[in-house]
């Protein structure tokens, strides 16, 4: 089961990303994803990246991450 956190209103939390799960490291109410920016609170994180321990805010901005990583399969590095 994922982590959820409690309390710290607004505060932006600190997490260590697993595979399939994630530690909540400093409590808070959210999480900024790496690409586009945008607020993501952490009971709605469902997309991150272990490698660069980097949240998305959904599949589309996970999929330009992977890209711009070069990490897809099939693609040139």
């Amino acid at each position: 089961m994922m982590n959820r956190f409690e309390g710290s209103a607004s505060r932006e939390a600190k997490i260590r990303y697993l595979d399939g799960d994630f530690q909540i490291i400093l409590a808070g109410s959210h999480v900024i994803c790496a690409m586009t920016g945008k607020t993501i609170p952490v009971d709605e994180l469902r997309y991150w990246s272990v490698a660069r321990q980097e949240a998305y805010v959904d599949a589309d901005a996970s999929l330009e991450a992977e890209k711009r990583a070069g990490a897809l399969p099939n693609q040139r590095r």
